[in-house]
């Protein structure tokens, strides 16, 4: 993806400077990092666990060039974005796209959906229209996930923003007022819905940002696709040495991830992503 020395976002509220990181006493990073990977892809908030651990207030975070880079790319992603979803806004609902604002933090931080951390991932939350990232992920996303490359971790930002733009279009709101009226295998199930439309739009945003900017290059949609297939919840739950289980999947399997993504890439069309409405997921 040719990204450097492009335009980046204005709306990125970096937080990585601050105090407000914190360090786990006594637990062992590499042990750490595991739970925590297994917990964010597998719909389980660790938050807790960790918060029974000694946690010392951390001095502020000094940004190394990696972060720089880090930070710099997500901004010239989340730019692409909210030029792409203006634009589709406008072809093909016929409203102005508000953008979302994208947080980046190192260690934890707040959020009007409660603590954000390592253990919680990238997330979305509803409650302030934030995205909350710390770019750290990408690093997981790349060793110990096998989804290596710019555009895998470009898939990961225009997958939040995906659940933004479903804010936006008022889903997200009338799927998750339905999921607090039934019960957990239900709930789970909607939530598959919900983050395998996501992945539609995010092949949709790679289609036009690709016709736009032109700054695909030779394998990046192979990144995206691959990156979607290694955070299937049957996976996931094969590399965590479980038996899937898929009552308990909250994201999809890894085979309806990259054929939703693939949908959306290929059509092009928000209308082709109503996985609400689809009898096959």
């Amino acid at each position: 993806m040719q990204w450097k020395g492009r335009r980046g976002s204005r709306n990125i509220e970096d937080r990585r400077s601050q105090r407000s990181g914190a360090t786990v006493a006594g637990t062992g990073g590499i042990g750490l990092l595991a739970v925590v990977v297994i917990a964010y892809f597998l719909g389980i908030d660790v938050t807790p666990l960790l918060q029974e651990t000694p946690i010392e207030q951390a001095a502020p975070a000094e940004l190394t060039e990696a972060d720089r880079q880090a930070g710099e790319f997500v901004s010239v992603v989340l730019a692409d974005t909210e030029q792409i979803w203006a634009d589709i806004f406008a072809e093909q609902v016929g409203q102005r796209y508000t953008p979302t604002v994208l947080v980046l933090y190192k260690g934890v931080t707040q959020s009007a959906c409660g603590g954000a951390s390592g253990a919680t991932g990238p997330f979305y939350c509803p409650g302030d229209r934030k995205i909350y990232l710390d770019t750290d992920f990408f690093v997981t996303l790349s060793r110990r996930l096998g989804a290596g490359g710019d555009f895998a971790a470009a898939y990961v930002v225009a997958h939040e923003v995906a659940h933004h733009v479903q804010d936006e279009l008022g889903l997200l709101g009338e799927a998750n007022a339905v999921r607090a009226r039934v019960d957990e295998v239900q709930s789970n199930a909607i939530s598959v819905r919900i983050e395998l439309q996501a992945d539609c739009y995010s092949g949709i945003w790679a289609r036009h940002v690709d016709e736009r900017f032109g700054t695909l290059e030779e394998g990046d949609i192979e990144e995206a696709m691959n990156a979607a297939r290694q955070i299937g919840d049957d996976m996931l739950q094969r590399n965590a040495g479980r038996v899937p289980m898929p009552h308990t999947f909250t994201h999809g399997t890894s085979d309806q991830r990259m054929r939703w993504f693939a949908t959306g890439y290929r059509r092009g069309d928000l209308t082709a992503c109503d996985t609400f409405a689809a009898a096959r997921l």
